[in-house]
């Protein structure tokens, strides 16, 4: 199902999915640098079927018509790379927290009065993690998988908000991932502990940036399993318990 949603800054497109039955919680899922596509839908149905509504919403709505983007080849290819760069670094993170209170109050306009969990990928990951920071009293569990730059050092990097998140946190890192080096991994533990946020951080060893949605060159079916389970466990002992 589609949704016009509107924001400060125009109508952004939103993705829902309903569980069969009564939803018992509500999750943001932060999409990856690609945008909503298939493997994305695909993912979004499958949290879905846990017995929560999912939103996913569309982040590049600000810059108009898009791709699509084939995670496989768009950054092998100079023109479409460069596009794809541009349009991430368009998209700020402040702007993502500004668009997930309409996000919120869409999950509540269709029947969600339970906690909302967010799940980011990719560039999704910090953005899932700054959501939780700034809506603490509605979001009560974040996820980043393979996110990069959760611990860098621009203003608006996750681990500066830590001490405002109050849900549980759960960050899969990929073993090999230049966008989040083993410094980072470490500062943001810091920052989580220093917080007293109830979080995990987890080192997916082998894994490459990008292991866990299925259409990226470097999905890994293993990999990806682990990661359902830990997303699973996360959401139903946070959202469905």
């Amino acid at each position: 199902m589609i949704h016009e949603i509107q924001t400060a800054d125009g109508r952004a497109t939103v993705y829902l999915f309903r569980p069969d039955g009564t939803p018992r919680g509500g999750v943001i899922l932060c999409m990856d640098a690609f945008g909503p596509r298939p493997a994305l839908v695909q993912m979004a149905e499958r949290i879905a079927s846990w017995g929560l509504i999912v939103a996913l919403p569309d982040l590049y709505y600000r810059l108009g018509a898009y791709g699509p983007f084939d995670p496989k080849t768009t950054f092998a290819d100079p023109v479409k790379g460069a596009a794809l760069r541009g349009m991430m670094t368009a998209t700020t993170q402040a702007q993502t927290v500004a668009d997930t209170g309409a996000v919120l109050d869409l999950l509540s306009a269709q029947g969600v009065t339970g906690p909302v969990g967010a799940v980011g990928y990719c560039m999704g990951g910090a953005r899932a993690l700054n959501a939780a920071a700034a809506w603490p009293d509605r979001i009560s569990a974040a996820a980043s998988f393979h996110g990069g730059n959760l611990a860098s050092g621009a203003a608006d990097s996750p681990h500066l908000a830590a001490g405002r998140i109050r849900g549980r946190v759960y960050v899969g890192m990929a073993g090999i991932d230049q966008s989040f080096p083993p410094e980072q991994g470490a500062l943001l533990a810091q920052a989580l502990r220093e917080a007293e946020v109830d979080h995990i951080l987890e080192n997916y060893v082998g894994m490459k940036h990008g292991w866990a949605v299925p259409d990226h060159s470097v999905h890994d079916a293993t990999g990806a399993a682990r990661h359902w389970h830990r997303l699973q466990t996360l959401f139903s002992e946070t959202l469905l318990g």
